[in-house]
């Protein structure tokens, strides 16, 4: 049985940049060898379950699940237009030092350092000036064209998915 719309998938996933660097796993040991386990430890590296067409993940990574059969394993580009979208200018604000810091609730800005917007979303403080600090609000992988390598464990099809 091929997955398509409306089933519920459960995989096993690696996603990686161009450079081969990981960025993205369920794979605990893939985690740890890549340090993400440093940087995310109370995070727990274990398969990601979706409904396809729900957008609970990027639009290339759904078209590849799409048609693929429970223990198939495929390795998919994605391009940025099907990931995270390209990188734009018109994503990067200018704010007012002062105003950021109360807006931060008294912590000075720090180049580098990432804030959490009201929707949820990260975005970095880029520079730090007397007067202007400049934040950009595209996504960390923005431009990125990506590489996953994914193994369907199991599927539930649309019709049992929601019983």
């Amino acid at each position: 049985m091929t997955i398509d719309s409306g089933d519920s998938v459960t995989v096993a996933y690696t996603g990686r940049l161009d450079d081969g660097a990981v960025f993205d796993t369920s794979h605990e040991s893939v985690a740890e060898a890549a340090g993400l386990d440093e940087t995310q430890p109370e995070r727990d590296y274990t398969p990601l379950t979706v409904e396809i067409g729900s957008n609970e993940v990027i639009e290339g990574l759904e078209d590849a699940l799409r048609g693929m059969d429970v223990d198939e394993t495929e390795t998919v580009m994605i391009p940025p237009e099907k990931g995270f979208g390209e990188w734009t200018e018109e994503r990067v604000r200018d704010f007012d030092t002062a105003e950021l810091t109360e807006m931060l609730g008294g912590e000075t800005p720090e180049e580098g350092a990432f804030i959490e917007t009201q929707e949820g979303e990260l975005a970095e403080i880029t520079s730090v000036g007397d007067n202007v600090v400049k934040v950009d609000f595209n996504p960390q992988l923005a431009g990125e064209t990506l590489e996953f390598e994914i193994e369907v464990l199991d599927v539930t099809p649309a019709e049992s998915a929601s019983n």
